[in-house]
């Protein structure tokens, strides 16, 4: 009853303490007045947050082998860096993700069709309109070009859009005979389309065009949805009047020359057109190179991670002292009981608050291999447990310390009788990397998506990441095969 009680208190005062550090976290995630604009002068770096998968405003295309992204809004980009005298850094992430990530300081600003609603103007603050689409249109297999025109014909059908977005608050508030379905990608939500998922997905009218232009089985059709046409406008963190003021002076400079209808759009159309053409496979072959190279040095790095910790833990929970053994029951426990999604966030918008120049990339290892210690932990101590107990009695009438005792007799034991259970967990990292594309890290899955956009195909892309997930995955699973019959031999 006792021990249960200090496992409890230890178990209150870590959640006390995750919520003291959310509470400061959120105290520090303003950022402060006026700092952006300086940050921009003395970086020479405009960070621009997107969600590069919404033609023409904002796609990916592939030049040279490279990830190039193009689009009215990229455009408007180029033009505000070069204003404000510096490099444009595109930030690729989901539209969902893109609010938090200015909150955070992660990026300057916010370029992404973004429509300035009270909801949103509660959190960010917004330049004057740059753009207004002319409507919201659905997007519909042709198939269907009969069967869905207005909001009535969908009713009790799932209708899709981007999570976060307008369209999806539209579908909500004047489509309730229908079901919402919100994605964070819209190859995702085109995908689910052509598969039957959905009966229609809601777009702003010259992306729902984009994606039937590129694709003869997909149909655009003009809704019914009522929408004040408030546009499209640059989304940036509360208190920087000089940086709104400098947008605000780009976007003067391209409605009195009409650039979006002269450049803008035109050269949107000539990448759309090149994807068209030429979207095979072959040619994005680098982006999977890419993304294979990414996804392998996330595993390395978290399995050194989760080994390490994973060690630390299990002893912590053997060891007599009860503050050691409650800290790691806690942590295991709330480790292995929140997803770990959730965690990645959690560490690049949370503790990447506190460490400003915390990359996606590293905040992703950490996250994972944070995630695996707990799983580890619990490896090792089944396989600790499962050593008879005279070894260590044997180990210590010879004179071997218990910390010698554990590493030199203990501990290789074990190591054997968890083999094929670390195996499963080194092979569960490699194929959880590709959670952390959710933070824009450019791993296998986040190459896939690119490629997803590039060529406006949905099912081809997945279907070779699977392939190569599962080569991977077979000649880690030999390699690990071999160690354990060196280990047998050995025996």
């Amino acid at each position: 009853m006792k021990k249960a009680k200090i496992i409890f208190l230890a178990f209150i005062t870590l959640i006390s303490t995750l919520f003291l550090f959310n509470q400061s976290v959120s105290a520090a995630k303003k950022v402060e007045d006026g700092t952006v604009m300086k940050k921009i002068k003395q970086s020479k770096e405009l960070v621009v947050g997107t969600s590069a998968d919404y033609p023409p405003l904002e796609f990916t295309t592939s030049v040279g082998g490279n990830t190039k992204y193009v689009g009215v809004d990229i455009e408007l980009a180029k033009d505000i860096a070069k204003d404000l005298h510096a490099k444009l850094v595109i930030k690729n992430m989901s539209f969902d993700s893109l609010l938090v990530a200015l909150e955070t300081g992660k990026v300057d600003m916010v370029i992404s069709a973004m429509t300035p609603n009270p909801e949103r103007k509660k959190s960010v603050d917004f330049s004057k309109i740059y753009y207004k689409p002319s409507g919201e249109y659905f997007l519909i297999n042709k198939r269907d070009q009969a069967k869905y025109k207005k909001i009535k014909d969908f009713a009790g059908q799932t209708v899709g859009a981007q999570t976060g977005s307008i369209q999806y608050q539209l579908i909500q508030s004047q489509m309730k005979k229908s079901k919402a379905k919100g994605l964070g990608k819209i190859n995702n939500l085109v995908l689910a389309l052509k598969s039957g998922k959905m009966s229609g997905v809601v777009m702003e009218e010259l992306t729902a065009k984009a994606y039937a232009k590129n694709d003869n089985s997909l149909m655009a059709v003009r809704s019914d949805l009522r929408e004040e046409q408030a546009g499209n406008a640059v989304a940036v963190a509360k208190g920087q009047p000089g940086l709104i003021r400098a947008v605000n002076k780009t976007i003067n400079r391209v409605e009195k020359k009409n650039l979006i209808n002269k450049e803008y759009l035109p050269e949107a159309a000539k990448y759309m057109k090149t994807a068209q053409k030429s979207n095979t496979m072959a040619k994005y072959a680098p982006y999977f190179v890419k993304g294979i190279g990414y996804t392998i040095v996330i595993t390395i790095f978290s399995v050194l991670i989760g080994i390490i910790l994973g060690m630390l833990l299990a002893l912590m929970r053997l060891s007599k002292n009860k503050l050691l053994h409650g800290i790691a029951v806690c942590y295991i426990e709330f480790i292995r009981g929140t997803p770990q999604m959730v965690q990645i966030l959690f560490v690049y918008f949370g503790v990447g608050t506190l460490i400003s120049n915390l990359s996606a990339l590293v905040a992703g290892i950490i996250a994972i291999g944070l995630n695996s210690g707990a799983y580890v932990a619990e490896d090792i101590r089944s396989g600790i447990a499962s050593v008879a107990k005279g070894q260590t009695e044997a180990a210590r009438s010879l004179g071997l310390s218990q910390a010698k005792a554990y590493r030199y007799v203990v501990i290789p034991q074990a190591l054997k009788n968890i083999w094929p259970a670390l195996g499963n967990e080194f092979i569960t990292l490699l194929k959880d990397s590709s959670l952390v594309s959710v933070i824009g890290v450019t791993e296998l899955m986040y190459q896939t998506e690119l490629i997803q956009t590039s060529t406006y195909r949905g099912v081809l892309p997945l279907f070779i990441a699977m392939i190569i997930y599962f080569i991977m995955t077979f000649t880690l699973t030999r390699l690990l095969n071999y160690f354990e019959r060196r280990m047998k031999h050995n025996d």
